[in-house]
């Protein structure tokens, strides 16, 4: 099994070279952003264990760029950063697991001959409601073939719509699974962020996509042909 190390603490990573080729990997060990993503394009892998704080591209744009080229190979973050927002931005640009630091070798082990069992996951399918189209892997939108860039969470926003299209979503529900279980903010950032997305994926295209149904939520038409406003 062939595993990819991207860690910039040479202590760490010498540790882990050697305490993984002694449980049968055959390591390969970069120490910045750049050559990890040089690698883990280039060549084949089984799992990649990718630190975050990293020189030159931190491990963050290594794992965007990555899933941007199409590259699926299982990755563990393994990283200081130990935020509930740390580990669901790794999680939303396609990590498959994440450890923070200090953690136990025996479970790292454990958890990377998990993900090489479990294999490559398959590339997230296209997501499309008539002339939109949205690509969760590339974390890309575009409308006939043109090019819409979104903040993260106008990102999350139009996935959930579209992953739940011609149904009814109430504000609860959006709020719940596009922010967080434990926002407790003002329910109208929903309006104000429907209406951020609107802007960019409709009015410049002469498009109607998200139908607000009053008083009880919004649904994003799969069928949203160009018809004017």
């Amino acid at each position: 099994m062939r595993v990819l190390i991207v860690e910039d603490e040479e202590r760490l990573a010498s540790t882990l070279s050697i305490g993984l080729r002694a449980e049968g990997f055959l390591v390969v060990h970069v120490s910045n952003g750049v050559d990890g993503l040089w690698q883990a394009a280039e060549h084949n892998f089984d799992v990649i264990v990718l630190d975050i704080m990293l020189p030159g591209l931190n491990g963050y744009e290594v794992l965007r760029q990555l899933r941007e080229r199409n590259v699926w190979t299982p990755v563990l973050m393994l990283t200081a950063k130990d935020g509930e927002y740390d580990q669901t931005d790794a999680f939303d640009l396609g990590a498959d697991d994440y450890l923070t630091k200090p953690f136990s070798f025996i479970v790292l082990v454990a958890r990377l001959r998990a993900l090489v069992r479990r294999g490559a996951p398959q590339r997230p399918t296209m997501l499309t409601a008539g002339t939109l189209s949205l690509d969760p892997a590339r974390r890309a939108v575009e409308r006939s073939g043109t090019p819409i860039r979104l903040t993260p969470r106008e990102f999350g926003l139009l996935e959930y719509l579209m992953r739940n299209k011609d149904t009814v979503v109430t504000k609860a529900e959006i709020l719940h699974n596009v922010w967080d279980e434990h926002y407790s903010g003002p329910d109208n950032v929903v309006e104000v962020y429907v209406g951020y997305v609107r802007r960019k994926i409709d009015i410049p295209f002469g498009t109607n996509t998200i139908e607000t149904i009053r008083g009880v939520g919004y649904r994003l038409e799969s069928g949203a042909y160009a018809r004017g406003n």
